[in-house]
């Protein structure tokens, strides 16, 4: 049986939705800033469903979906997941030169 609906899409973090039910991530220590794009959330509604709260989600490019950014220069260890030769996944930690820029 189908329930009820109102589905929004959100063009981005600055759409009015983007940020409904999402809270905002714990600095962690190691970072400096809240990200500009994204204000500390990490990621935002590309879709939500304002009757039921699903949602699809877009992780923040500046961050990395951490919420917070490295002002400096300073290597970053960023969590990742690769495929082995097999094809089964292996999770290790990717050192990265302070985050990507916006843009």
């Amino acid at each position: 049986m189908p329930h009820a609906s109102q589905i929004v899409h959100c063009d981005g973090p600055e759409s009015p939705h983007a940020f409904d039910i999402i809270p905002l991530q714990p600095r962690n220590g190691a970072l400096d800033a809240a990200c500009p794009v994204c204000k500390g959330h990490g990621q935002w509604n590309r879709e939500i469903d304002l009757i039921s709260f699903r949602s699809i989600r877009a992780i923040c490019n500046r961050c990395l979906g951490a919420g917070w950014i490295e002002t400096g220069s300073d290597p970053l260890g960023v969590p990742d997941i690769e495929r082995d030769a097999a094809g089964h996944p292996r999770w290790y930690t990717r050192i990265v030169s302070g985050l990507p820029d916006a843009s």
